[in-house]
């Protein structure tokens, strides 16, 4: 008999589904950034996350250490205090688990640098610092002069994003935001004059937002569809949206703002971008 073993097409590999224990003493926010990035390396693994948050005691990791027992898998930790460090690695060594403290690197190599010590307390990030009331006022500022709002002071803003409708200007100035930026976004829209001291702002980096239009109609249309409205308008009319974005274009060319180009970038990609944008910017400055 014929062997045509050669000619069948290969099985894809299955996802392999596996615990992922993270255990903080404070929010757990650093432990969830860290292990993402990690897992998005990885095709064929999918995490069963379990976030442990503000573990300060005890009693507490106690009860974590439970759950882990009966639930087998990778644990990693940011944990200042030494006790809950042993008594979460011994139990883990028992159990022949794999546990690592994601901080200790960088910790170590900081320290040794600045020869000094650790102050090992549990969420020293989210502590009142002045850098915390600036993001909240950063925030506030934002959501004010979301889509075009409060258009009076836009000289106080760091960073101002144009572009057509959905080319995700809201949550890219909250994520800014969150980094102490003060972000407003206005969109643009054919046969709309833009502000007119727009073009005149000396302090805000104004950056133009595009998209590919195939791109955008589907966005479009899903935002339509999830509203239960009708998703064949004007608003997702190709000819239309093509004829947006060319417009929209030669708006930012007129005046020589950047623009970035957010069809294959997420939120957080945009973001670096726009602030590699203004690092550069502000380095020109310091250089004049």
């Amino acid at each position: 008999m014929a062997d045509n073993s050669q000619n069948l097409p290969l099985s894809p590999k299955l996802a392999t589904y596996f615990h992922l224990h993270l255990v903080s003493d404070a929010t757990g926010e650093t432990l969830n950034s860290v292990t993402r990035a990690a897992i998005a390396q990885f095709d064929d693994g999918i995490a069963i996350e379990h976030t442990y948050a503000l573990v300060r005691t005890t009693r507490h990791l106690d009860r974590v250490l439970s759950q882990i027992e009966d639930m087998p898998g990778i644990v990693i930790y940011t944990l200042v205090n030494y006790d809950l460090r042993d008594m979460l690695e011994q139990r883990c060594a028992d159990l022949q688990l794999p546990c690592l403290s994601v901080l200790d690197p960088v910790i170590q190599i900081i320290g040794g640098y600045l020869g000094s010590k650790i102050s090992h307390r549990p969420g020293s990030q989210h502590t009142l610092t002045p850098e915390y009331f600036q993001r909240i006022e950063a925030l506030q500022y934002t959501m004010a002069h979301d889509d075009g709002q409060s258009l009076h002071d836009l000289h106080s803003a760091d960073i101002i994003l144009l572009g057509v409708s959905r080319t995700s200007k809201t949550p890219t100035c909250i994520y800014l935001a969150n980094r102490g930026l003060k972000a407003a976004n206005i969109p643009v829209v054919p046969n709309m004059a833009l502000p007119a001291t727009l073009p005149t702002l000396t302090k805000p980096l104004i950056v133009g937002l595009t998209t590919n239009p195939d791109r955008l109609v589907q966005v479009r249309r899903n935002r339509l569809l999830s509203l239960n409205e009708n998703d064949e308008t004007t608003y997702t009319n190709m000819d239309l949206v093509i004829e947006e974005i060319r417009y929209a274009r030669r708006l930012y060319a007129q005046n020589n703002w950047p623009v970035i180009d957010v069809t294959r970038r997420s939120i957080e990609e945009t973001a670096a971008a726009i602030l590699n944008l203004l690092s550069g910017r502000e380095t020109g400055k310091a250089k004049t």
